[in-house]
């Protein structure tokens, strides 16, 4: 299989991540990736950094308008120094409602913003130890820095940056300037051939020089494994009613021919339930075009989907409504799939 798998552990304390990590890294996971929502991206990637050898540690995604773009990459500089160049520096919008109203950032148009974060890092990083002035004009991040000489050479000085990124513009943006680009963790094979990649070559194509070998394409996958389908199903459900929840995804869910189901799930928010409880109100219909939910032949043959669109997929088990137990089984049965797939250690 060309196609990498990747993982995203989880724990209900850092040591059980850090664990899990070990053990994805044994199973032949040659990335692992953190998120920034309970826990902060980049203390959890140190967790990770620490606990692991050979495998990539990435932020899948860490927000880019809630730090500035200075501390994001000196923050990145300290991770790759702590994994020894394994770190991969994923950035996310995030919606308006969480940069705004939880974190008091300023969102303005994201692509743009999001452009102009990307640029002052890798400028940053480049001029770290140079002493060099940095002037950089922008509507969203200017940098102006004089007088700032970094002591401490970068283990590298060109950390790969993913974007992460679903709708038209942000994805071009990913294939223009990014080195990898990132799903939600609902992404099916139809999406990604018939509006993600091409999405991502106009972007390519805008960059003079760049193409396809470029670009790693990262597909993030809920996924819960169980000899009883209904059980693996049931598990990864109260993700799907997550995201169907937020009214932005509303062409996500049409192009799979699921507007109404996306629609009742919203209806069941709106009357006072908790977005990681919505699980009710998802059909299997939902969660079998979504995720990777099933026993072990199907789970693997869904993965198998991706080859030769995907160069990578991101394994993450299922977390929203889910009891810690029921979690802590499906990360299991996920980093034995995974060894079974790669030849690695069970």
């Amino acid at each position: 299989m060309s196609l990498r798998i990747t993982y995203q552990p989880w724990g209900e304390t850092l040591a059980e991540l850090a664990d899990a990590g070990r053990r994805a890294e044994a199973a032949g996971a040659e990335a692992l990736w953190v998120s920034e929502l309970h826990r902060s991206a980049t203390g959890t990637a140190a967790a990770l950094a620490q606990a692991t050898e050979t495998a990539q540690v990435g932020t899948s995604i860490m927000l880019a308008f809630t730090r500035s773009p200075m501390v994001t990459a000196l923050e990145a500089l300290d991770l790759d120094e702590l994994s020894g160049g394994r770190f991969v520096l994923g950035l996310g919008s995030g919606v308006q409602r969480l940069n705004e109203d939880w974190h008091n950032a300023r969102f303005g148009k994201p692509v743009a913003h999001l452009k102009e974060t990307v640029r002052n890092v890798r400028h940053f990083w480049a001029t770290t130890t140079t002493g060099a002035t940095i002037d950089l004009p922008g509507e969203y991040e200017p940098m102006r820095i004089r007088g700032y000489e970094r002591p401490f050479a970068p283990t590298r000085p060109d950390i790969p940056i993913y974007l992460a990124a679903m709708g038209p513009h942000m994805t071009r943006l990913a294939g223009a300037i990014g080195d990898g680009w990132i799903s939600h963790e609902l992404c099916s094979p139809a999406y990604l051939t018939q509006r993600v990649l091409p999405d991502l070559e106009v972007g390519l194509a805008r960059a003079e020089g760049r193409t396809r070998a470029n670009l790693d394409v990262v597909v993030s996958a809920c996924c819960s494994v169980d000899s009883d389908p209904k059980v693996a199903r049931r598990r990864t459900a109260g993700l799907v009613g997550f995201y169907a929840s937020v009214r932005t995804y509303a062409d996500f869910f049409e192009f799979h021919d699921l507007g109404e189901e996306q629609r009742a799930v919203i209806e069941a928010f709106r009357s006072g339930k908790g977005a990681d409880y919505l699980a009710d109100s998802v059909t299997d219909g939902m969660v079998d075009a979504l995720t990777m939910s099933g026993d072990r032949d199907d789970v693997a043959a869904r993965i198998a989907a991706y080859e030769g669109k995907a160069d990578s997929v991101k394994l993450s088990p299922p977390t929203h409504g889910v009891a810690a137990e029921d979690t802590r089984k499906a990360q299991d049965e996920i980093i034995s799939m995974i060894a079974d797939l790669t030849g690695g250690t069970r």
